[in-house]
């Protein structure tokens, strides 16, 4: 706690509040006394001016168009790094020399596989079940055969399992994807790297051995780097929320993927695809037609993936993403009717005033969802590509909060406005 104090002052009596340092940003107000001495909660629905907790992985500055891990630029580390480079990054404190590096990528790949007993479990799933289902349920099945590993305060154990979860997690989600596309599961090959791996399980055949194009690599190493994490954003926080009732890593991640599910979180670039379909299944849709709509507060019509809840100014991320776009496109794309259309509402909206004035931007999910249908996975694998990049940042928060001395159970207060104290009334009367 620094010295400066705030006050608050409650029903004429001062209230002396510590202030919470920050070594950037936003410093907090620590409101821990409000209700032991004087009977308040404070009221922030969603929690949006509230932080629940320290931590010193992640900022952000929305209005400067900022995105930091660790206290390195996220420019920085999706042009020199790999994502297993970052992983480390947010699970260790410091970017790794070449032998932790080296180290770290060999853990990693040794657990690759699954337990063949897993294999009944995938086929458990009905043929149409969503790949995302499929992932968190598989994430708290594998839980089952790490018991060992469950404790949150034995290190060693911590370490186990979040190398585990990130060893295994690309041959769940590609197993995920080949369930529903009625295809045989792809074993993991240890001699490619980490996307390299994913790519192959996600679109080889036991017949046909997946070349995989390096620029594709790259593109998508990059994807997964930029939501590697985002601070106390609804998973993420969902995360901690588990894990603070000493639930284990698996449990606890396994819960964040199902508050990435939600369309307004995770399925973001899946409506942005939704979108740009229906505009494309439209006669009448024209570019200027849907640029109209969007700026019409009393259309429905919204444009989606411009705009951010976060960033007043350019997402970091879209920068980095739209120099991979192109590279993308011109790659793989080919004569893709959405993403003509995708580029013609872009280029529209950048040099529209209404857009300008409010600083709407193209967002991240409006570059991954297009990047991500032109190398070919289909929308409902968006969010589990999402889960994928964000999971060194659940392991990390999850790692982080259980070593705090400060963590609590998770235990929001609520303003009650329910009914006063009633008179029971026997049901004979009633």
């Amino acid at each position: 706690m620094a010295e400066t104090i705030a006050n608050l002052q409650i029903d004429g009596k001062d209230n002396p509040l510590d202030i919470v340092e920050s070594s950037v940003g936003n410093e907090g107000l620590d409101i821990r006394s409000l209700r032991a001495q004087h009977g308040v909660v404070t009221f922030d629905p969603g929690f949006a001016n509230t932080a629940g907790t320290t931590s010193a992985l992640t900022y952000i500055n929305g209005a400067e168009g900022q995105l930091m891990h660790r206290g390195y630029s996220i420019e920085d580390l999706a042009l020199h790094c790999s994502f297993l480079e970052v992983s480390y990054l947010l699970l260790e404190g410091s970017l790794p020399n070449a032998a932790e590096l080296q180290s770290w990528s060999d853990a990693v790949r040794v657990h690759t596989l699954l337990n063949e007993e897993m294999k009944r479990f995938f086929d458990a799933f009905p043929r149409d079940a969503h790949p995302m289902a499929i992932l968190s349920s598989a994430t708290n099945a594998i839980s089952t055969f790490y018991e060992e590993y469950h404790n949150p305060g034995d290190a060693a154990a911590v370490r186990e399992s979040a190398i585990r979860l990130m060893a295994k997690m690309p041959t769940i989600a590609a197993w995920a994807y080949k369930k529903s596309i009625g295809q045989p599961y792809m074993y993991p090959d240890n001699s490619r790297t980490y996307v390299e791996n994913f790519l192959a399980m996600m679109f080889g055949l036991p017949v046909h051995r997946a070349e995989i194009d390096p620029v594709i690599v790259k593109a998508l190493n990059v994807l997964l780097i930029l939501h590697a994490d985002h601070g106390q954003n609804c998973s993420t926080a969902t995360v901690r929320f588990v894990g603070s009732s000493q639930a284990n890593l698996f449990a606890s991640v396994a819960a964040g993927m199902n508050a990435l599910w939600g369309p307004l979180h995770g399925g973001a670039n899946q409506a942005v695809i939704a979108m740009l379909q229906s505009i494309h299944d439209d006669p009448e849709a024209t570019t200027e037609s849907c640029i109209a709509r969007a700026k019409d507060k009393d259309d429905p019509f919204r444009l989606m993936g411009f705009g951010h809840r976060v960033y007043k100014n350019y997402d970091p991320r879209a920068r980095i993403l739209k120099k991979y776009a192109d590279d993308v496109l011109e790659r793989v794309a080919g004569d893709d009717p959405l993403l003509e259309i995708a580029k013609g509402l872009e280029a529209a909206a950048r040099e529209d005033d209404y857009f300008i004035e409010r600083n709407l931007y193209p967002n991240v999910d409006f570059y991954s969802g297009i990047i991500f249908r032109a190398l070919g996975f289909p929308p409902r694998m968006f969010t589990v590509l999402f889960a994928l990049g964000r999971l060194p940042g659940w392991i990390a928060n999850w790692k982080e909060m259980s070593e705090d001395p400060l963590t609590r159970i998770a235990r929001p207060r609520q303003v009650y406005t329910g009914p006063a104290p009633l008179d029971f009334v026997p049901l004979g009367d009633r």
